[in-house]
């Protein structure tokens, strides 16, 4: 049973993750590019209607030829966010406004979007659509921990720090931040109501979300009762059928524990 609970985990992790998280880039690059062309993209925490985002909202598409990167950026930054493509801090500006913007993205998992960030350099050039327009960044260094931090931004300056894990994939040791300012013109800051203060725990920097814990008790119930029917119908029914009846309820399950297991890791990995 543990055997098959690894091997669902890492398929999950190096197959179906990964289908998860193309599957939801083209679903938000769709809805961002229409919100463009409708001019109804999000330029503040709320939407055109002043009600507030929900986690998982497209905000901006993220294109760095350098390291082969083109995603939808998503509102929020827990590790059911960063499933779906890099997530935007949300006590932050949008890239391209006035003030410090902070996107995060997974180094392995769910796409790996950003598994070759360190590979930029000072100099590097990189744009990010919003509805503001396009907005072009410089990379001005690749920091790690213990590094000084750029002098912080004056009046009317951007600056866009991109951050994820360091190490081995899912044997991370520290955050990579990527720092690069605005060379475009700055744009306007939007409101904004979450402040680093109120913004949750699980949404900072290699956090993991314990509130989606009772989601993987149930999955593991969910285990359990496949795993009894198949043993109660191979003793009394016959293997044949319970070999045709559970295999595929089984392998649903242990993806779905698996699943919620890796919903439980740390966001960047």
């Amino acid at each position: 049973m543990l055997a098959a609970a690894l091997l669902a985990l890492a398929a999950y992790v190096g197959i179906v993750s990964d289908l998860e998280h193309a599957i939801a880039q083209d679903q938000l690059h769709r809805t961002l590019s229409d919100q463009l062309a409708a001019g109804t993209a999000p330029v503040s925490e709320g939407d055109v209607d002043d009600v507030l985002l929900p986690n998982g909202a497209p905000v901006a598409q993220l294109t760095i030829p350098q390291i082969g990167l083109d995603e939808t950026v998503v509102e929020g930054t827990d590790s059911s966010n960063l499933a779906h493509g890099p997530g935007h801090r949300r006590d932050t500006s949008l890239p391209g406004q006035a003030g410090v913007s902070v996107v995060m993205g997974r180094r392995a998992a769910f796409g790996g979007p950003f598994a070759r960030l360190e590979e930029l350099s000072p100099g590097s050039r990189f744009t990010v659509v919003t509805g503001q327009g396009k907005q072009t960044f410089e990379v001005i260094g690749v920091r790690y921990a213990g590094d000084a931090a750029p002098a912080p931004t004056k009046a009317g300056e951007s600056r866009l720090i991109l951050e994820t894990a360091r190490g081995p994939a899912f044997v991370p040791h520290g955050v990579v931040r990527v720092d690069a300012e605005l060379v475009t013109e700055t744009q306007p800051r939007g409101a904004r109501y979450t402040t680093f203060p109120t913004l949750p725990p699980s949404d900072k920097e290699l956090a993991s979300d314990t509130s989606r814990a009772w989601a993987l008790v149930f999955a593991l119930q969910l285990l359990v009762v496949v795993a009894v029917g198949a043993v109660w119908t191979y003793r009394r029914i016959g293997p044949r059928q319970a070999w045709i009846a559970f295999v595929p309820a089984g392998l649903l399950a242990f993806l779905v524990v698996a699943d919620q297991a890796v919903r439980l890791l740390p966001n960047l990995l």
